[in-house]
């Protein structure tokens, strides 16, 4: 424990033993402290320091999507930390052909010290998470995206200080990454302003209780149609795909239905000069936002990218320590 105390780590001792499957289920002193904790995780790493608070524990990865950052972000922060990542793809497993959820979640309680799921369905990791006795990490479902929001707050905290009274937009499709995004800013007290076609709101209860707790601690949440609206004086301005997986499909509609909605360099005029540019990736230059965006020197994808382990180190150590 010298090490925590010459750091000043501290675990988020309210979360030990429990779920990430929604920042709506955190309050909003525990979200703060673990974006506080994943930029000292951060600082720590860098300077060859992070402590083995996991030596022994093995966290089971459960993927029925394709992965390149939560995959990567997970095994080597459970390495860092002393533990083990184990990856299993969700068609090697009998959960694949048809096994129960419950009898997954009891049998892998079994041999893990804790889940992490990517998912298709929001629904089935409530239910793994209902009959698993170990914690289960939400890597990301049609619903939600929790660990993608935290890492969001601590790039924007990292450059602009404070996060309480900042303005972040998000422009395009009010997805899970929306929906993560727009609660946790809500939690840090920040102003949200959410842009969407006609059709691909924001799921309405989420974008309600997102609202309620923003306004509990100074911020606020709004929704629109127009693009120009929720950039206007931003701090940050945030992207995801028109078009995510599961939905290909829908391309040519979507790509019709958002016409408007890039983000390029006539809209980011009406931000903030100083903007950042957040994109939870993968991207599709000049689809959603223009190269000259996101390749410009306001945007901070790559620093975004890499957060992700360590505000789910954070989360780890809250969690399983």
């Amino acid at each position: 424990m010298k090490l925590l105390e010459e750091v000043q780590l501290k675990p988020v001792e309210s979360l030990k033993g429990k779920d990430l499957l929604t920042l709506l289920d955190y309050t909003s002193e525990e979200v703060q402290a673990l974006v506080k904790l994943a930029t000292q995780l951060k600082i720590v790493t860098k300077q060859g320091k992070c402590p083995r608070l996991l030596e022994g524990k093995t966290l089971g990865m459960i993927f029925e999507k394709s992965s390149t950052r939560t995959r990567v972000s997970f095994e080597v922060g459970m390495q860092q930390l002393g533990g083990y990542g184990m990856y299993m793809n969700a068609r090697d497993m009998q959960i694949g052909r048809g096994e129960p959820v419950p009898d997954t979640g009891r049998v892998l309680s079994g041999y893990l010290d804790g889940i992490m799921i990517r998912a298709n369905s929001h629904a089935m990791v409530e239910e793994l998470a209902q009959y698993a006795t170990v914690p289960v990490i939400n890597g990301l479902t049609d619903l939600d995206h929790p660990c993608q929001a935290l890492a969001d707050l601590e790039t924007i905290a990292e450059n602009k200080g404070e996060l309480k009274g900042l303005k972040i937009a998000y422009v395009g499709d009010g997805n899970n990454v929306a929906h993560a995004l727009i609660i946790a800013a809500a939690h840090v007290g920040m102003h949200v302003a959410v842009a969407t076609p006609i059709g691909y709101e924001c799921d309405a209860t989420i974008l309600e209780q997102a609202q309620q707790i923003a306004l509990a601690n100074g911020g606020s949440v709004f929704a629109t149609h127009d693009p120009i609206e929720a950039v206007k004086n931003a701090d940050a301005i945030y992207a995801d795909v028109w078009t995510s997986m599961g939905q290909e499909e829908e391309t040519e509609q979507r790509l019709k239905d958002f016409k408007g909605y890039q983000i390029n360099d006539e809209l980011v005029a009406h931000a903030k000069p100083d903007y950042m540019f957040l994109h939870c990736l993968p991207a599709h230059r000049e689809e959603e936002v223009a190269t000259s965006v996101i390749d410009g020197p306001n945007s901070y994808i790559f620093e975004q990218a890499e957060n992700r382990m360590h505000a789910q180190k954070a989360v780890l150590i809250s969690l399983l320590a």
